[in-house]
């Protein structure tokens, strides 16, 4: 029995899925977001850059009694996880083993797509793995910049005309290459998870990153008997870089509950 927290951070709001999750599935579990709204996204910033920031995100949330770090952000997991874990005494879990495995368990034809950032796709970690795992597994990969732009600013419904022009754009590949599994390499994209599935159609299973990453978490609290004594009435506290205010209003969509009040803003510049 354990009742540290577990420590979550992304480069904005979109870590809040797997947060989501995590509270569906661990109820009992003390939680710890910090979302790095001042500086999101990560996606387009060079590789020292998205290091220096992961490491800042870090130590801030090293200032609880943390159990585990989740890295919930598909840039940081396939840019900073090795520097991440070896420099730090707990377990540090990324998104891309997690959902890669998940991908593999999923298809049918070994096609696989893959949707991130362009840092994400750039990085090749989650081709590697996929074909570490499935040697003769064909990948499609497209950066999506735009999406985490539109997520941020609460435009990801089916029947917004901008949602479904750059969904369009963006998952026309995939269409072409007749994948039947797609992997939401950024744990922002779940949120566009109906405009993607209306457009690719229900023949292609879609792979949340944050979803399959809480799928380790508990089997890692599990094997290691560091669950909390809790079953219900975990403590969640929110944290970002910028207005408080604004990360409240939004968190609540993605959380799918009112947080309104609940978050802080720290000076991140500081760890």
């Amino acid at each position: 029995m354990d009742d540290r927290a577990i420590g979550i951070f992304d480069s904005g709001m979109g870590g809040l899925t797997a947060v989501r999750e995590l509270i569906r599935r661990l109820p009992g579990e003390d939680v710890v977001y910090f979302g790095d709204t001042g500086r999101v996204p990560y996606g387009g910033r060079g590789r020292e850059t998205i290091i220096k920031y992961a490491r800042q995100d870090v130590a801030f949330l090293r200032t609880f009694d943390l159990k585990v770090i989740v890295i919930a952000c598909g840039t940081v997991s396939t840019t900073a996880l090795e520097a991440l874990s070896q420099e730090n005494p707990l377990p540090v879990i990324g998104v891309v083993e997690p959902a890669a495995q998940a991908a593999v368990r999923a298809t049918r034809t070994g096609r696989v797509g893959l949707v991130g950032t362009r840092a994400t796709i750039a990085s090749g970690a989650y081709e590697r793995t996929l074909r570490r795992l499935m040697p003769q597994v064909q990948v499609t990969a497209n950066a999506c910049p735009l999406f985490v732009p539109l997520v941020e600013n609460g435009r990801y419904q089916v029947g917004d005309p901008l949602v479904e022009l750059v969904v369009e754009e963006y998952m026309a590949p995939f269409k072409a290459a007749q994948v039947d599994t797609l992997v939401l390499g950024c744990t922002h994209y779940p949120l566009l998870w109906d405009a993607i599935s209306a457009y690719l159609g229900p023949q292609v299973t879609l792979i949340s990153s944050g979803a399959a990453c809480v799928d380790t978490v508990a089997r890692l609290l599990e094997e290691r008997d560091m669950k909390s004594g809790r079953t219900q009435g975990g403590r969640r506290r929110y944290f970002a870089s910028d207005s408080a205010q604004d990360f409240d209003a939004l968190a609540s969509i993605f959380l799918g509950e009112d947080i309104q009040g609940q978050a802080q803003q720290i000076a991140i510049e500081n760890y």
